[in-house]
């Protein structure tokens, strides 16, 4: 039962979540400081990252946790106002460079290779003060962002993910009100924020391509959410075309432009077009590529990074009344099966992540694949004993051996989500998603194993399941 030599295995963090320190030597506000900062019950307890697992001042420690379990790999992010506090290179911060160094430098002193997303949500305050994602000036500050990340640390890494869940971000910030900037916007800003998202994620790949790629020979990527989905009758036609409406809103909206012709799927033209001019609306809410803009979009990603928790049934639902909104749009329902096992809102579905992993090989021209985030929630007060967790694990890991020796699916890497427990968003620390157990009371926060990082250790050293497993 053994993974293909080579094979990657990985756990993965973010800034926000993991390195408090919020106004620590010179860092700048982001958008998750201020969120938090105004209360308002909008985030459990209103708890918030400014401390966080300290990685700023454990970095140490989170080294023994990575060591500990053998990973080949370790994706975190920069935090974008710690690096350039107010969003541009105007004021560079140097000890954010030196953070980062250190982190970089470490890993790849103890045969880790980084995976480094430049943003993970934590958007400059300094920029959403100026329109943030809605905003096209965005782009350029992006850009220039990403190039001075390039410029400083990619000697050395050569694994870059530009955005993380660019349609997660989308949906929740600007459909849901959910994260900042925290205002609902249904039907609208969704498009033009993934709009901009899908833009300056090309522009700053281009940059790498033509500035550093040839001295540097590093990857670019961006991180897709994708849960997978099914018909919720199987005999139904209309679920059948529901379900894949669910997939072209969610994961194909953002890959088929970026992966195959620079344009969104036709699907999701039409649908929008269609409930739009139901709406009265004088032209489509989804705004349109340029000629110029597709030719700048399309072939922008080395390989493909997504990101499995979890599978939902869609049901076709019309939209009669001309109700905004992103599932309106799409004209689903989207619900999960009550037999399955239920953690927070992940719905336990493992043979999930095979059945995309096979839809990506077959849509996207057979990929060299990256899972850069998968994993389950503890609740708030686990036993360090998760054998229940681990067996989701375990089933997860045989769903992707047969995705790679059945299916043929390029499947290079795997990053746990995640190494520590950490602040899960609007959750704040109830949700525990970390293969080591952090506590949040004491001020040393020490890290300590659950058994899944005792056990993924094993899968790691062995580069596989143990025979019967």
């Amino acid at each position: 039962m053994a993974f293909p030599a080579g094979f990657g295995w990985g756990a993965a963090t973010s800034a926000y979540q993991v390195e408090g320190g919020w106004d620590a030597d010179g860092k700048g506000p982001s958008v998750w400081d201020t969120f938090t900062h105004q209360g308002r019950e909008r985030v459990f307890k209103n708890q918030t990252g400014d401390v966080a697992c300290g990685s700023y001042t454990l970095w140490e420690e989170d080294l023994k946790c990575i060591k500990q379990l053998g990973l080949t790999h370790y994706r975190f992010s920069l935090s974008w106002s710690r690096l350039l506090p107010d969003g541009t290179t105007g004021f560079i911060n140097q000890k954010g460079i030196d953070y980062y160094n250190k982190i970089i430098d470490d890993l790849l002193t103890n045969g880790v290779t980084p995976i480094v997303t430049l943003y993970h949500f934590d958007l400059p305050q300094a920029l959403e003060d100026q329109g943030g994602w809605l905003s096209e000036a965005i782009i350029d500050s992006f850009d220039k962002y990403a190039w001075f990340c390039f410029s400083t640390f990619g000697d050395r890494v050569k694994h870059w993910i530009t955005i993380n869940e660019p349609n997660m971000l989308a949906l929740v910030a600007y459909e849901l009100g959910a994260f900042p900037p925290g205002v609902p916007q249904v039907g609208t800003k969704v498009y033009q924020a993934a709009h901009n998202l899908i833009k300056a994620h090309a522009r700053s790949w281009h940059s790498y391509d033509s500035l550093f790629r040839k001295e540097q020979k590093g990857m670019v990527s961006l991180s897709i959410f994708a849960g997978w989905v099914e018909p919720a009758d199987l005999n139904s036609v209309s679920d059948q075309e529901a379900t894949k409406r669910a997939i072209a809103f969610q994961l194909d909206f953002f890959a088929k432009p970026i992966f195959i012709d620079g344009d969104y799927p036709e699907v999701v033209k039409s649908q929008v077009a269609l409930m739009s001019k139901k709406q009265g609306y004088p032209s489509s809410r989804l705004p349109e590529f340029t000629e110029e803009e597709k030719k700048m979009i399309r072939g922008t990603a080395d390989f493909f990074a997504v990101q499995y928790y979890t599978t939902r049934l869609v049901k076709y639902q019309e939209s009669k009344k001309g109700e905004l909104g992103l599932l309106q749009d799409a004209e689903v329902k989207v619900f999960p099966d009550s037999s399955w096992i239920n953690l927070d809102w992940v719905y336990v579905v493992p043979w999930g992540i095979r059945k995309l992993l096979k839809y990506i090989k077959e849509t996207y021209n057979n990929p060299v694949i990256y899972i850069t985030e998968n994993g389950f929630p503890l609740d708030e007060a686990p036993s360090f004993d998760d054998t229940q967790r681990w067996e989701c694990f375990r089933q997860t890991f045989q769903e992707l051996l047969k995705a790679i020796q059945l299916d043929k699916v390029h499947l290079q890497v795997y990053c746990a989500w995640s190494l520590l427990d950490n602040f899960e968003w609007n959750k704040g620390y109830s949700s525990r998603f970390g293969l080591f157990h952090v506590d949040f009371e004491d001020p040393a926060r020490p890290r300590v194993p659950y058994t899944s990082a005792k056990e993924y250790a094993k899968i790691i050293r062995n580069n596989g399941l143990e025979g019967g497993q």
